[in-house]
């Protein structure tokens, strides 16, 4: 909406304060600058409020505003006087405001850094969460104005409006004045009040995804009137899954005296319907859908899964349609999955919906898949039924234009009915959000993700979301950081859920191999070998093994103290006559099944080859369909005791999230028997074994959630930074110096910073880099050499030679005034000019590792922090580790070990080991750098030298720039793309 010409003409219309937001009931509404237009709507509001709810405004009866009191409330200027609006549908549901006021209470302008606040919600959307998301923008917008405390009058009995400051998380004093409680809040975040609202946005969106996957009714419009197309098909797999909500079929097209197609009641329209309807699935042409969800909208319908294409994926004119598809369904508090959606799943008993194109709904599990292709989508589900996998939820999400995968990470963090998460993602519209959801969910169930479209430098069509910049093998890095399983292909996230769903986490790395095959044996130790497992030497039953043989032998490998997995290879029996025996599958399934069940908690695996009978037989197995939840299974972590009893999957020893109950949930016997009797050496209930046909899908699927359970192990003890570094950090007079160096007007683009800049910046964060001096002349080298003291360097710092010994463009261990001249000459005779290479010169450093420590920051994910060894390991072979920023003690020393190359450090072919500690030290002091200072946009520490003892920072460029704006730290938004 724009200014009126009555408006101030200095404050222009703020248009990124207005937001969409979701509410604590899972409904969105708009946040928006109040303006002159909205006079009648302001008075529509009003008249809807309560005379108990105007009285808490106003401090007395006051039934309607008077002209004055309208033009008041309408006319802002935006700095000192400021009026928010929570709209539904175009009206205003609620409103806040502030005015600037000074240390007297009086209207004023800046420097007062005060403002009283007021707030007004119509009594019909109190308990909604509405105040709290108000108060959230409304200080974002008075933080950027220059204010920093809000007052506020309230009256005693007004115990809602007391509670939404008070539950803010800001730093508050509260007095009693003249009948009132006088509240002063401080607007400055802290970690409560970041605390309070990632609280509130969680439960907000898994509420809102909760209403799309748990609809009471559901209206599929665009039902065809003849058998056959989109809306047809997907009525009959809704009716065909016994969905246990009412359904109903709309198509303008119906005849009036239509009463029933498919057997549900027929309507024109959703208005024709008469009853509440919570979601509907929408297959009509794009150009129909807005008035598909106007109607949908203007009755009360909660979320709509559009079916329709033709949006971003058709090119520029699709993706403004898409975007006006989003604003139009937000506006009317509704939620979208889609457009060009393949559809959504539920398979809880108490549900049963499929409002999707699969013609048949999966068996109910415990796995969560999102995807946003509907192709792979259709695969996935081909493949883990095959395989025979439930889930709880299938969510294919097309364009995902609004609900994301991120919203399905909020509601499987907390859903009891989900233990593993799947997501096939080919963009991430907010990574930084993203990976912050997933360390929370991982660290209580598992979260694998295949990340499409990895090196197009593309958005796939149809995802109108910001392009990342950062190459894929940092968002791996950075996803692996959040305890995300990061693998490559939908065949491989299928191998690892499945080992997931149905077996405990590893205690460690050793694997027992067992099997009829030597050979196969052989490949599959050779395999582990290769992931970084630790596998003991295969025991091979011979061919001549019964299935008696495989059970006794697992249950003495489960049992066996000094292995933690168990793969078992099996090939098919010959008969007398050179027939394989294929029916011998089914008996070695029971057999195996037998021995896990009765076994310490320990995952086991089945390699098999052509024996398609042990497959199905173990597929066929239904311990996971009905296990419970991870609430109902709070015992400790299979590390914590040992031998314990048999789980059926790894959220078994998940912490319990907030908002859950650990004890309320019904168990039967068996798992009762699991949570009491675990140290008896018995597990009684086995999950799915889950069978691979290579060895190497086996061992890389056990590889991925050996990794992922060391995670979680130290997921339960998070890292944390170093107390000293504060004795040694001055943060002020740093943030005081990049202000200095920014200037009053910076350019966005940002500066690069000198030398003798740069060092004095990093100094303020004990980092030291040794000075170099330049040397325009061997005279000036000479007298460089005379102040810092032989033996000395000689360096280029042309940006061509920069760090390349191997061009010539550095030359060491100058010992004296002859040494440095003949250096001199020889890089000028070979290289160019002393003007083109730019040298320096710099003392000698002790002898160690040279290594690179990077710090940048990406728009879209945030600060990053990098490290590798200097030259050729990272910059040709691509060997470099990376880290969310801050990073932790934990993070750093992570960062160091994780690189190929790591053995260097640590003593390799029998040298002396560096000093990783002071490396570590490091890290730690560049991530605070760039946490405390975003303007801080890049650093390079480049060498690093690190010897036996200490290190030497010998180069640093350092950038700055106006700091990109933080989403994840301003107040809670749907994204709009």
């Amino acid at each position: 909406m724009e200014p009126t010409p009555e408006q101030s003409p200095h404050h222009a219309y703020p248009d990124h304060w207005e937001a969409d937001v979701v509410l604590r009931d899972g409904g969105t509404a708009r946040v928006r600058p109040i303006t002159t237009d909205d006079a009648e709507r302001l008075v529509s509001f009003y008249e809807q409020v309560s005379d108990e709810s105007k009285y808490y405004r106003f401090f007395a009866p006051y039934p309607r505003l008077s002209a004055r009191d309208v033009h008041r409330f309408t006319h802002h200027d935006y700095v000192d006087r400021v009026g928010l609006a929570v709209t539904v549908g175009g009206e205003f549901i609620a409103t806040v405001r502030y005015d600037r006021i000074d240390d007297r209470g009086r209207p004023a302008s800046a420097p007062a850094d005060e403002a009283e606040v007021a707030f007004l919600v119509q009594d019909a959307h109190q308990g909604r969460g509405v105040a709290s998301a108000l108060l959230e923008h409304i200080a974002a917008v008075a933080r950027e104005r220059g204010i920093r405390r809000f007052a506020a009058e309230v009256l005693p009995a007004n115990n809602k409006m007391i509670k939404v400051f008070r539950d803010a998380g800001f730093t508050q004093q509260r007095s009693f004045e003249d009948g009132s409680v006088h509240l002063t809040l401080d607007l400055e975040p802290t970690a409560e009040s970041l605390a309070v609202q990632r609280a509130r946005e969680q439960r907000a969106e898994a509420r809102s995804v909760q209403r799309l996957l748990a609809p009471g009714s559901v209206a599929v419009i665009g039902v065809g009137r003849a058998p056959g197309g989109v809306g047809r098909t997907v009525l009959r797999n809704l009716l065909g899954s016994g969905f246990t909500g009412r359904t109903y079929a709309v198509n303008t097209s119906f005849a009036d005296d239509l009463g029933t197609v498919e057997g549900v009641p027929a309507h024109r329209s959703v208005g024709g319907i008469g009853e509440q309807v919570d979601l509907a699935v929408v297959a009509v042409p794009a150009d129909r859908v807005p008035e598909v969800v106007a109607d949908c909208g203007e009755h009360g319908v909660q979320g709509i899964v559009v079916l329709s294409a033709g949006y971003a994926e058709r090119g520029a004119e699709g993706r403004e349609r898409q975007r006006e598809l989003v604003r139009q369904a937000r506006s009317y508090g509704m939620r979208i999955i889609g457009p060009n959606a393949f559809g959504i799943i539920n398979t809880s008993e108490s549900v049963r919906l499929n409002a999707s194109l699969a013609p048949e709904s999966p068996k109910a599990g415990r796995i969560g898949l999102f995807t946003q292709s509907g192709a792979i989508g259709i695969a996935l589900l081909s493949g883990l039924h095959r395989r025979g996998a439930g889930l709880s939820a299938f969510i294919s999400a097309g364009n995902r234009a609004d609900v994301s995968g991120n919203d399905f990470l909020q509601y499987w963090y907390e859903d009891q009915g989900t233990d593993v998460a799947l997501l096939y993602l080919e963009s991430l519209g907010n990574p930084r959000k993203f990976t912050r959801l997933a360390r929370r969910t991982a660290a209580v169930k598992p979260v694998v993700v295949v990340k499409g479209a990895r090196h197009s430098g593309t958005n796939p069509p149809g995802h109108a979301v910001p392009v990342s910049r950062i190459p894929d093998a940092t968002v791996s890095a950075l996803m692996r950081q959040a305890g995300v399983i990061r693998v490559d292909t939908v065949t491989e996230m299928v191998d690892v859920g499945l080992l997931l769903a149905g077996q405990p986490l590893p205690d460690g790395p050793r694997v027992a191999i067992l099997g009829n095959s030597e050979s196969l044996g052989l490949l599959t130790y050779d395999a582990c070998l290769a992931e970084g497992l630790r596998p003991r030497p295969p025991r091979d039953l011979t061919t001549e093994a019964s299935p008696r043989d495989f059970r006794r032998a697992l249950a003495e490998a489960l049992a066996d103290r000094t292995c933690d997995a168990v793969i078992v290879t099996a090939i098919p029996w010959v008969g007398e006559n050179g027939e394989a025996l294929t029916g011998e599958g089914e008996v070695l399934a029971d057999a195996l099944r037998e021995a896990a069940t009765t076994g310490p908690a320990k995952p086991v695996a089945v390699v098999h080859v052509e024996m398609g009978g042990l497959a199905q037989a173990l597929a066929a197995a239904t311990s996971t369909a009905n296990q419970p939840g991870p609430a109902d299974r709070p015992g400790p972590h299979p590390a914590a005791a040992a031998p314990q009893a048999r789980t059926s999957s790894p959220a078994s020893s998940a912490a319990t999230p907030p908002g859950r109950s650990g004890a309320g949930a019904a168990t039967d016997s068996a798992d009762t028997t699991d949570s009491e009797d675990a140290t008896d050496g018995t597990r009684p209930s086995a999950g799915r074994i889950p069978a691979y046909p290579a060895a190497e899908r086996a061992v890389r699927a056990l590889a991925e959630v050996v990794k992922y359970a060391q995670w979680r192990r130290h997921a339960a003890a998070p890292g944390k930074v170093p107390e000293f570094l504060d004795e040694t950090i001055d943060e002020h007079a740093t943030a005081g110096l990049i202000e200095t160096l920014l200037g009053p007007d910076p350019d966005p683009r940002g500066r690069p910073l000198t030398h003798d800049e740069a060092r004095e910046l990093l100094a303020g964060y004990g980092v030291s880099v040794r000075p170099a001096l330049p040397a325009p002349d061997p005279e000036a080298a000479v007298a460089a050499a005379a102040e810092l003291g032989y033996p000395v360097a000689l360096k280029t710092t042309a940006p061509h030679l920069r760090h390349r010994a191997d061009l010539g463009g550095v030359r060491l261990d100058l010992v004296n005034e002859y040494a440095l001249r003949r250096a001199y000459d020889e890089l000028t005779e070979l290289l160019g000019t002393p003007a083109e290479l730019r040298p320096v010169v710099q003392a000698m450093v002790p002898r160690g590792v040279d290594t690179v420590v990077r710090a940048s920051i990406d728009a879209a994910a945030g600060a990053v922090l990098s490290f590798g060894l200097a030259g050729a390991p990272s910059e040709l072979l691509g060997d470099t580790a990376h880290r969310l920023v801050p990073a932790t003690d934990r993070d750093v020393a992570e960062l160091i070990r994780s690189i190929r190359a790591a053995p260097v450090l640590f003593g390799w072919r029998g040298a002396a080991p560096a000093d990783t500690a002071a490396l570590e030290e490091l890290l730690l002091r560049v991530s605070r750098l760039v946490d405390d200072h975003p303007e801080v946009v890049s650093v390079a520490l480049e060498p690093v030298v690190v010897a036996t003892q200490g290190l030497t920072v010998l180069g640093a460029t350092v950038r700055l720039a106006p700091p990109p704006a933080r989403s994840d730290l301003g107040p809670r938004r749907l994204p709009s793309y």
